[in-house]
């Protein structure tokens, strides 16, 4: 299945990266910049040759998996509860 290489600015925990399946509704353009909701605490994940360091937290949906959105900006980090 396609899949974007994404990395992500975790602020003070650093920069991880994952494997997304998000091509069918996402540009690479649209996501430079995006805020997202990553979960880290997981275990890192072998995908093919790539780790996984983190999950991307999304909807599937029958059109593709819709990212979940934050409703306004947050620091970089910054803890979900």
């Amino acid at each position: 299945n396609p899949a974007y290489k994404v990395w992500v600015d975790f602020g003070p925990y650093g920069e991880r990266k994952t494997s997304a399946q998000i091509t069918r509704l996402y540009t690479p353009e649209m996501l430079i910049g995006r805020q997202i909701i990553g979960i880290i605490n997981f275990p890192e994940k072998q995908i093919g040759p790539f780790r996984s360091q983190f999950l991307l937290s999304g909807f599937e949906t029958e059109e593709g998996v819709v990212l979940a959105a934050l409703e306004r900006p947050v620091p970089n980090g910054t803890r979900l509860s």
